[in-house]
């Protein structure tokens, strides 16, 4: 596996754009919708570090991929719950890529009314990106020069395995 992004780097990443999180919602309650299952890791670790931010937590669990391949249809696993009608709603993924997953899910919430949406991801790889969306908070992000290989840790997986590493890595070859 090639390192990309340490646990170091992520931790202290984490705690700056929770920091900016915290200013923008302060003293506001906010619906945070994480997506499954590979932002599990980065919710966590997200929530935990907002200060002054009264907050639920709900879910939504799309898939777009089978093996390493990006597949055309949309599989929705699991819709969240909570009634965002009225409210300030906050999406935390794991990465973007071509921008698919993301669009869909502000369209979804976007249809039940909400206050104010705003997007969050741990990884933004903009070199693969079909379509404009708009995020409001990345922590890392992947430079053209960093290539669009399969990336795997924190809550990125391949096949379900590799999300518990504590960093990020290319997934090389020969694991496939």
């Amino acid at each position: 596996m090639d390192f990309l992004f340490s646990e170091k780097l992520i931790r202290k990443r984490i705690i700056e754009v929770a920091d900016q999180i915290s200013s923008d919602y302060e003293d506001r309650e906010v619906l945070i919708i994480g997506v499954l299952n590979g932002s599990f890791i980065f919710c966590a670790d997200m929530v935990r570090n907002l200060i002054n931010v009264k907050f639920k937590m709900d879910f939504i669990s799309l898939s777009l991929y089978s093996g390493t391949h990006s597949t055309e249809k949309m599989k929705i696993v699991s819709k969240f719950k909570e009634n965002v009608t009225g409210k300030n709603v906050l999406i935390l993924d794991d990465v973007i890529e071509t921008g698919m997953t993301l669009n869909f899910i502000i369209k979804e919430v976007i249809s039940k009314n909400p206050k104010s949406v705003k997007t969050c991801v741990l990884l933004d790889k903009r070199c693969m990106r079909e379509k404009n969306v708009f995020v409001e908070y990345i922590c890392l992000e992947m430079a053209a020069n960093m290539g669009n290989d399969f990336v795997v840790g924190y809550g990125l997986d391949y096949n379900g395995f590799f999300r518990g590493l504590p960093y990020i890595c290319k997934l090389k070859e020969l694991v496939r």
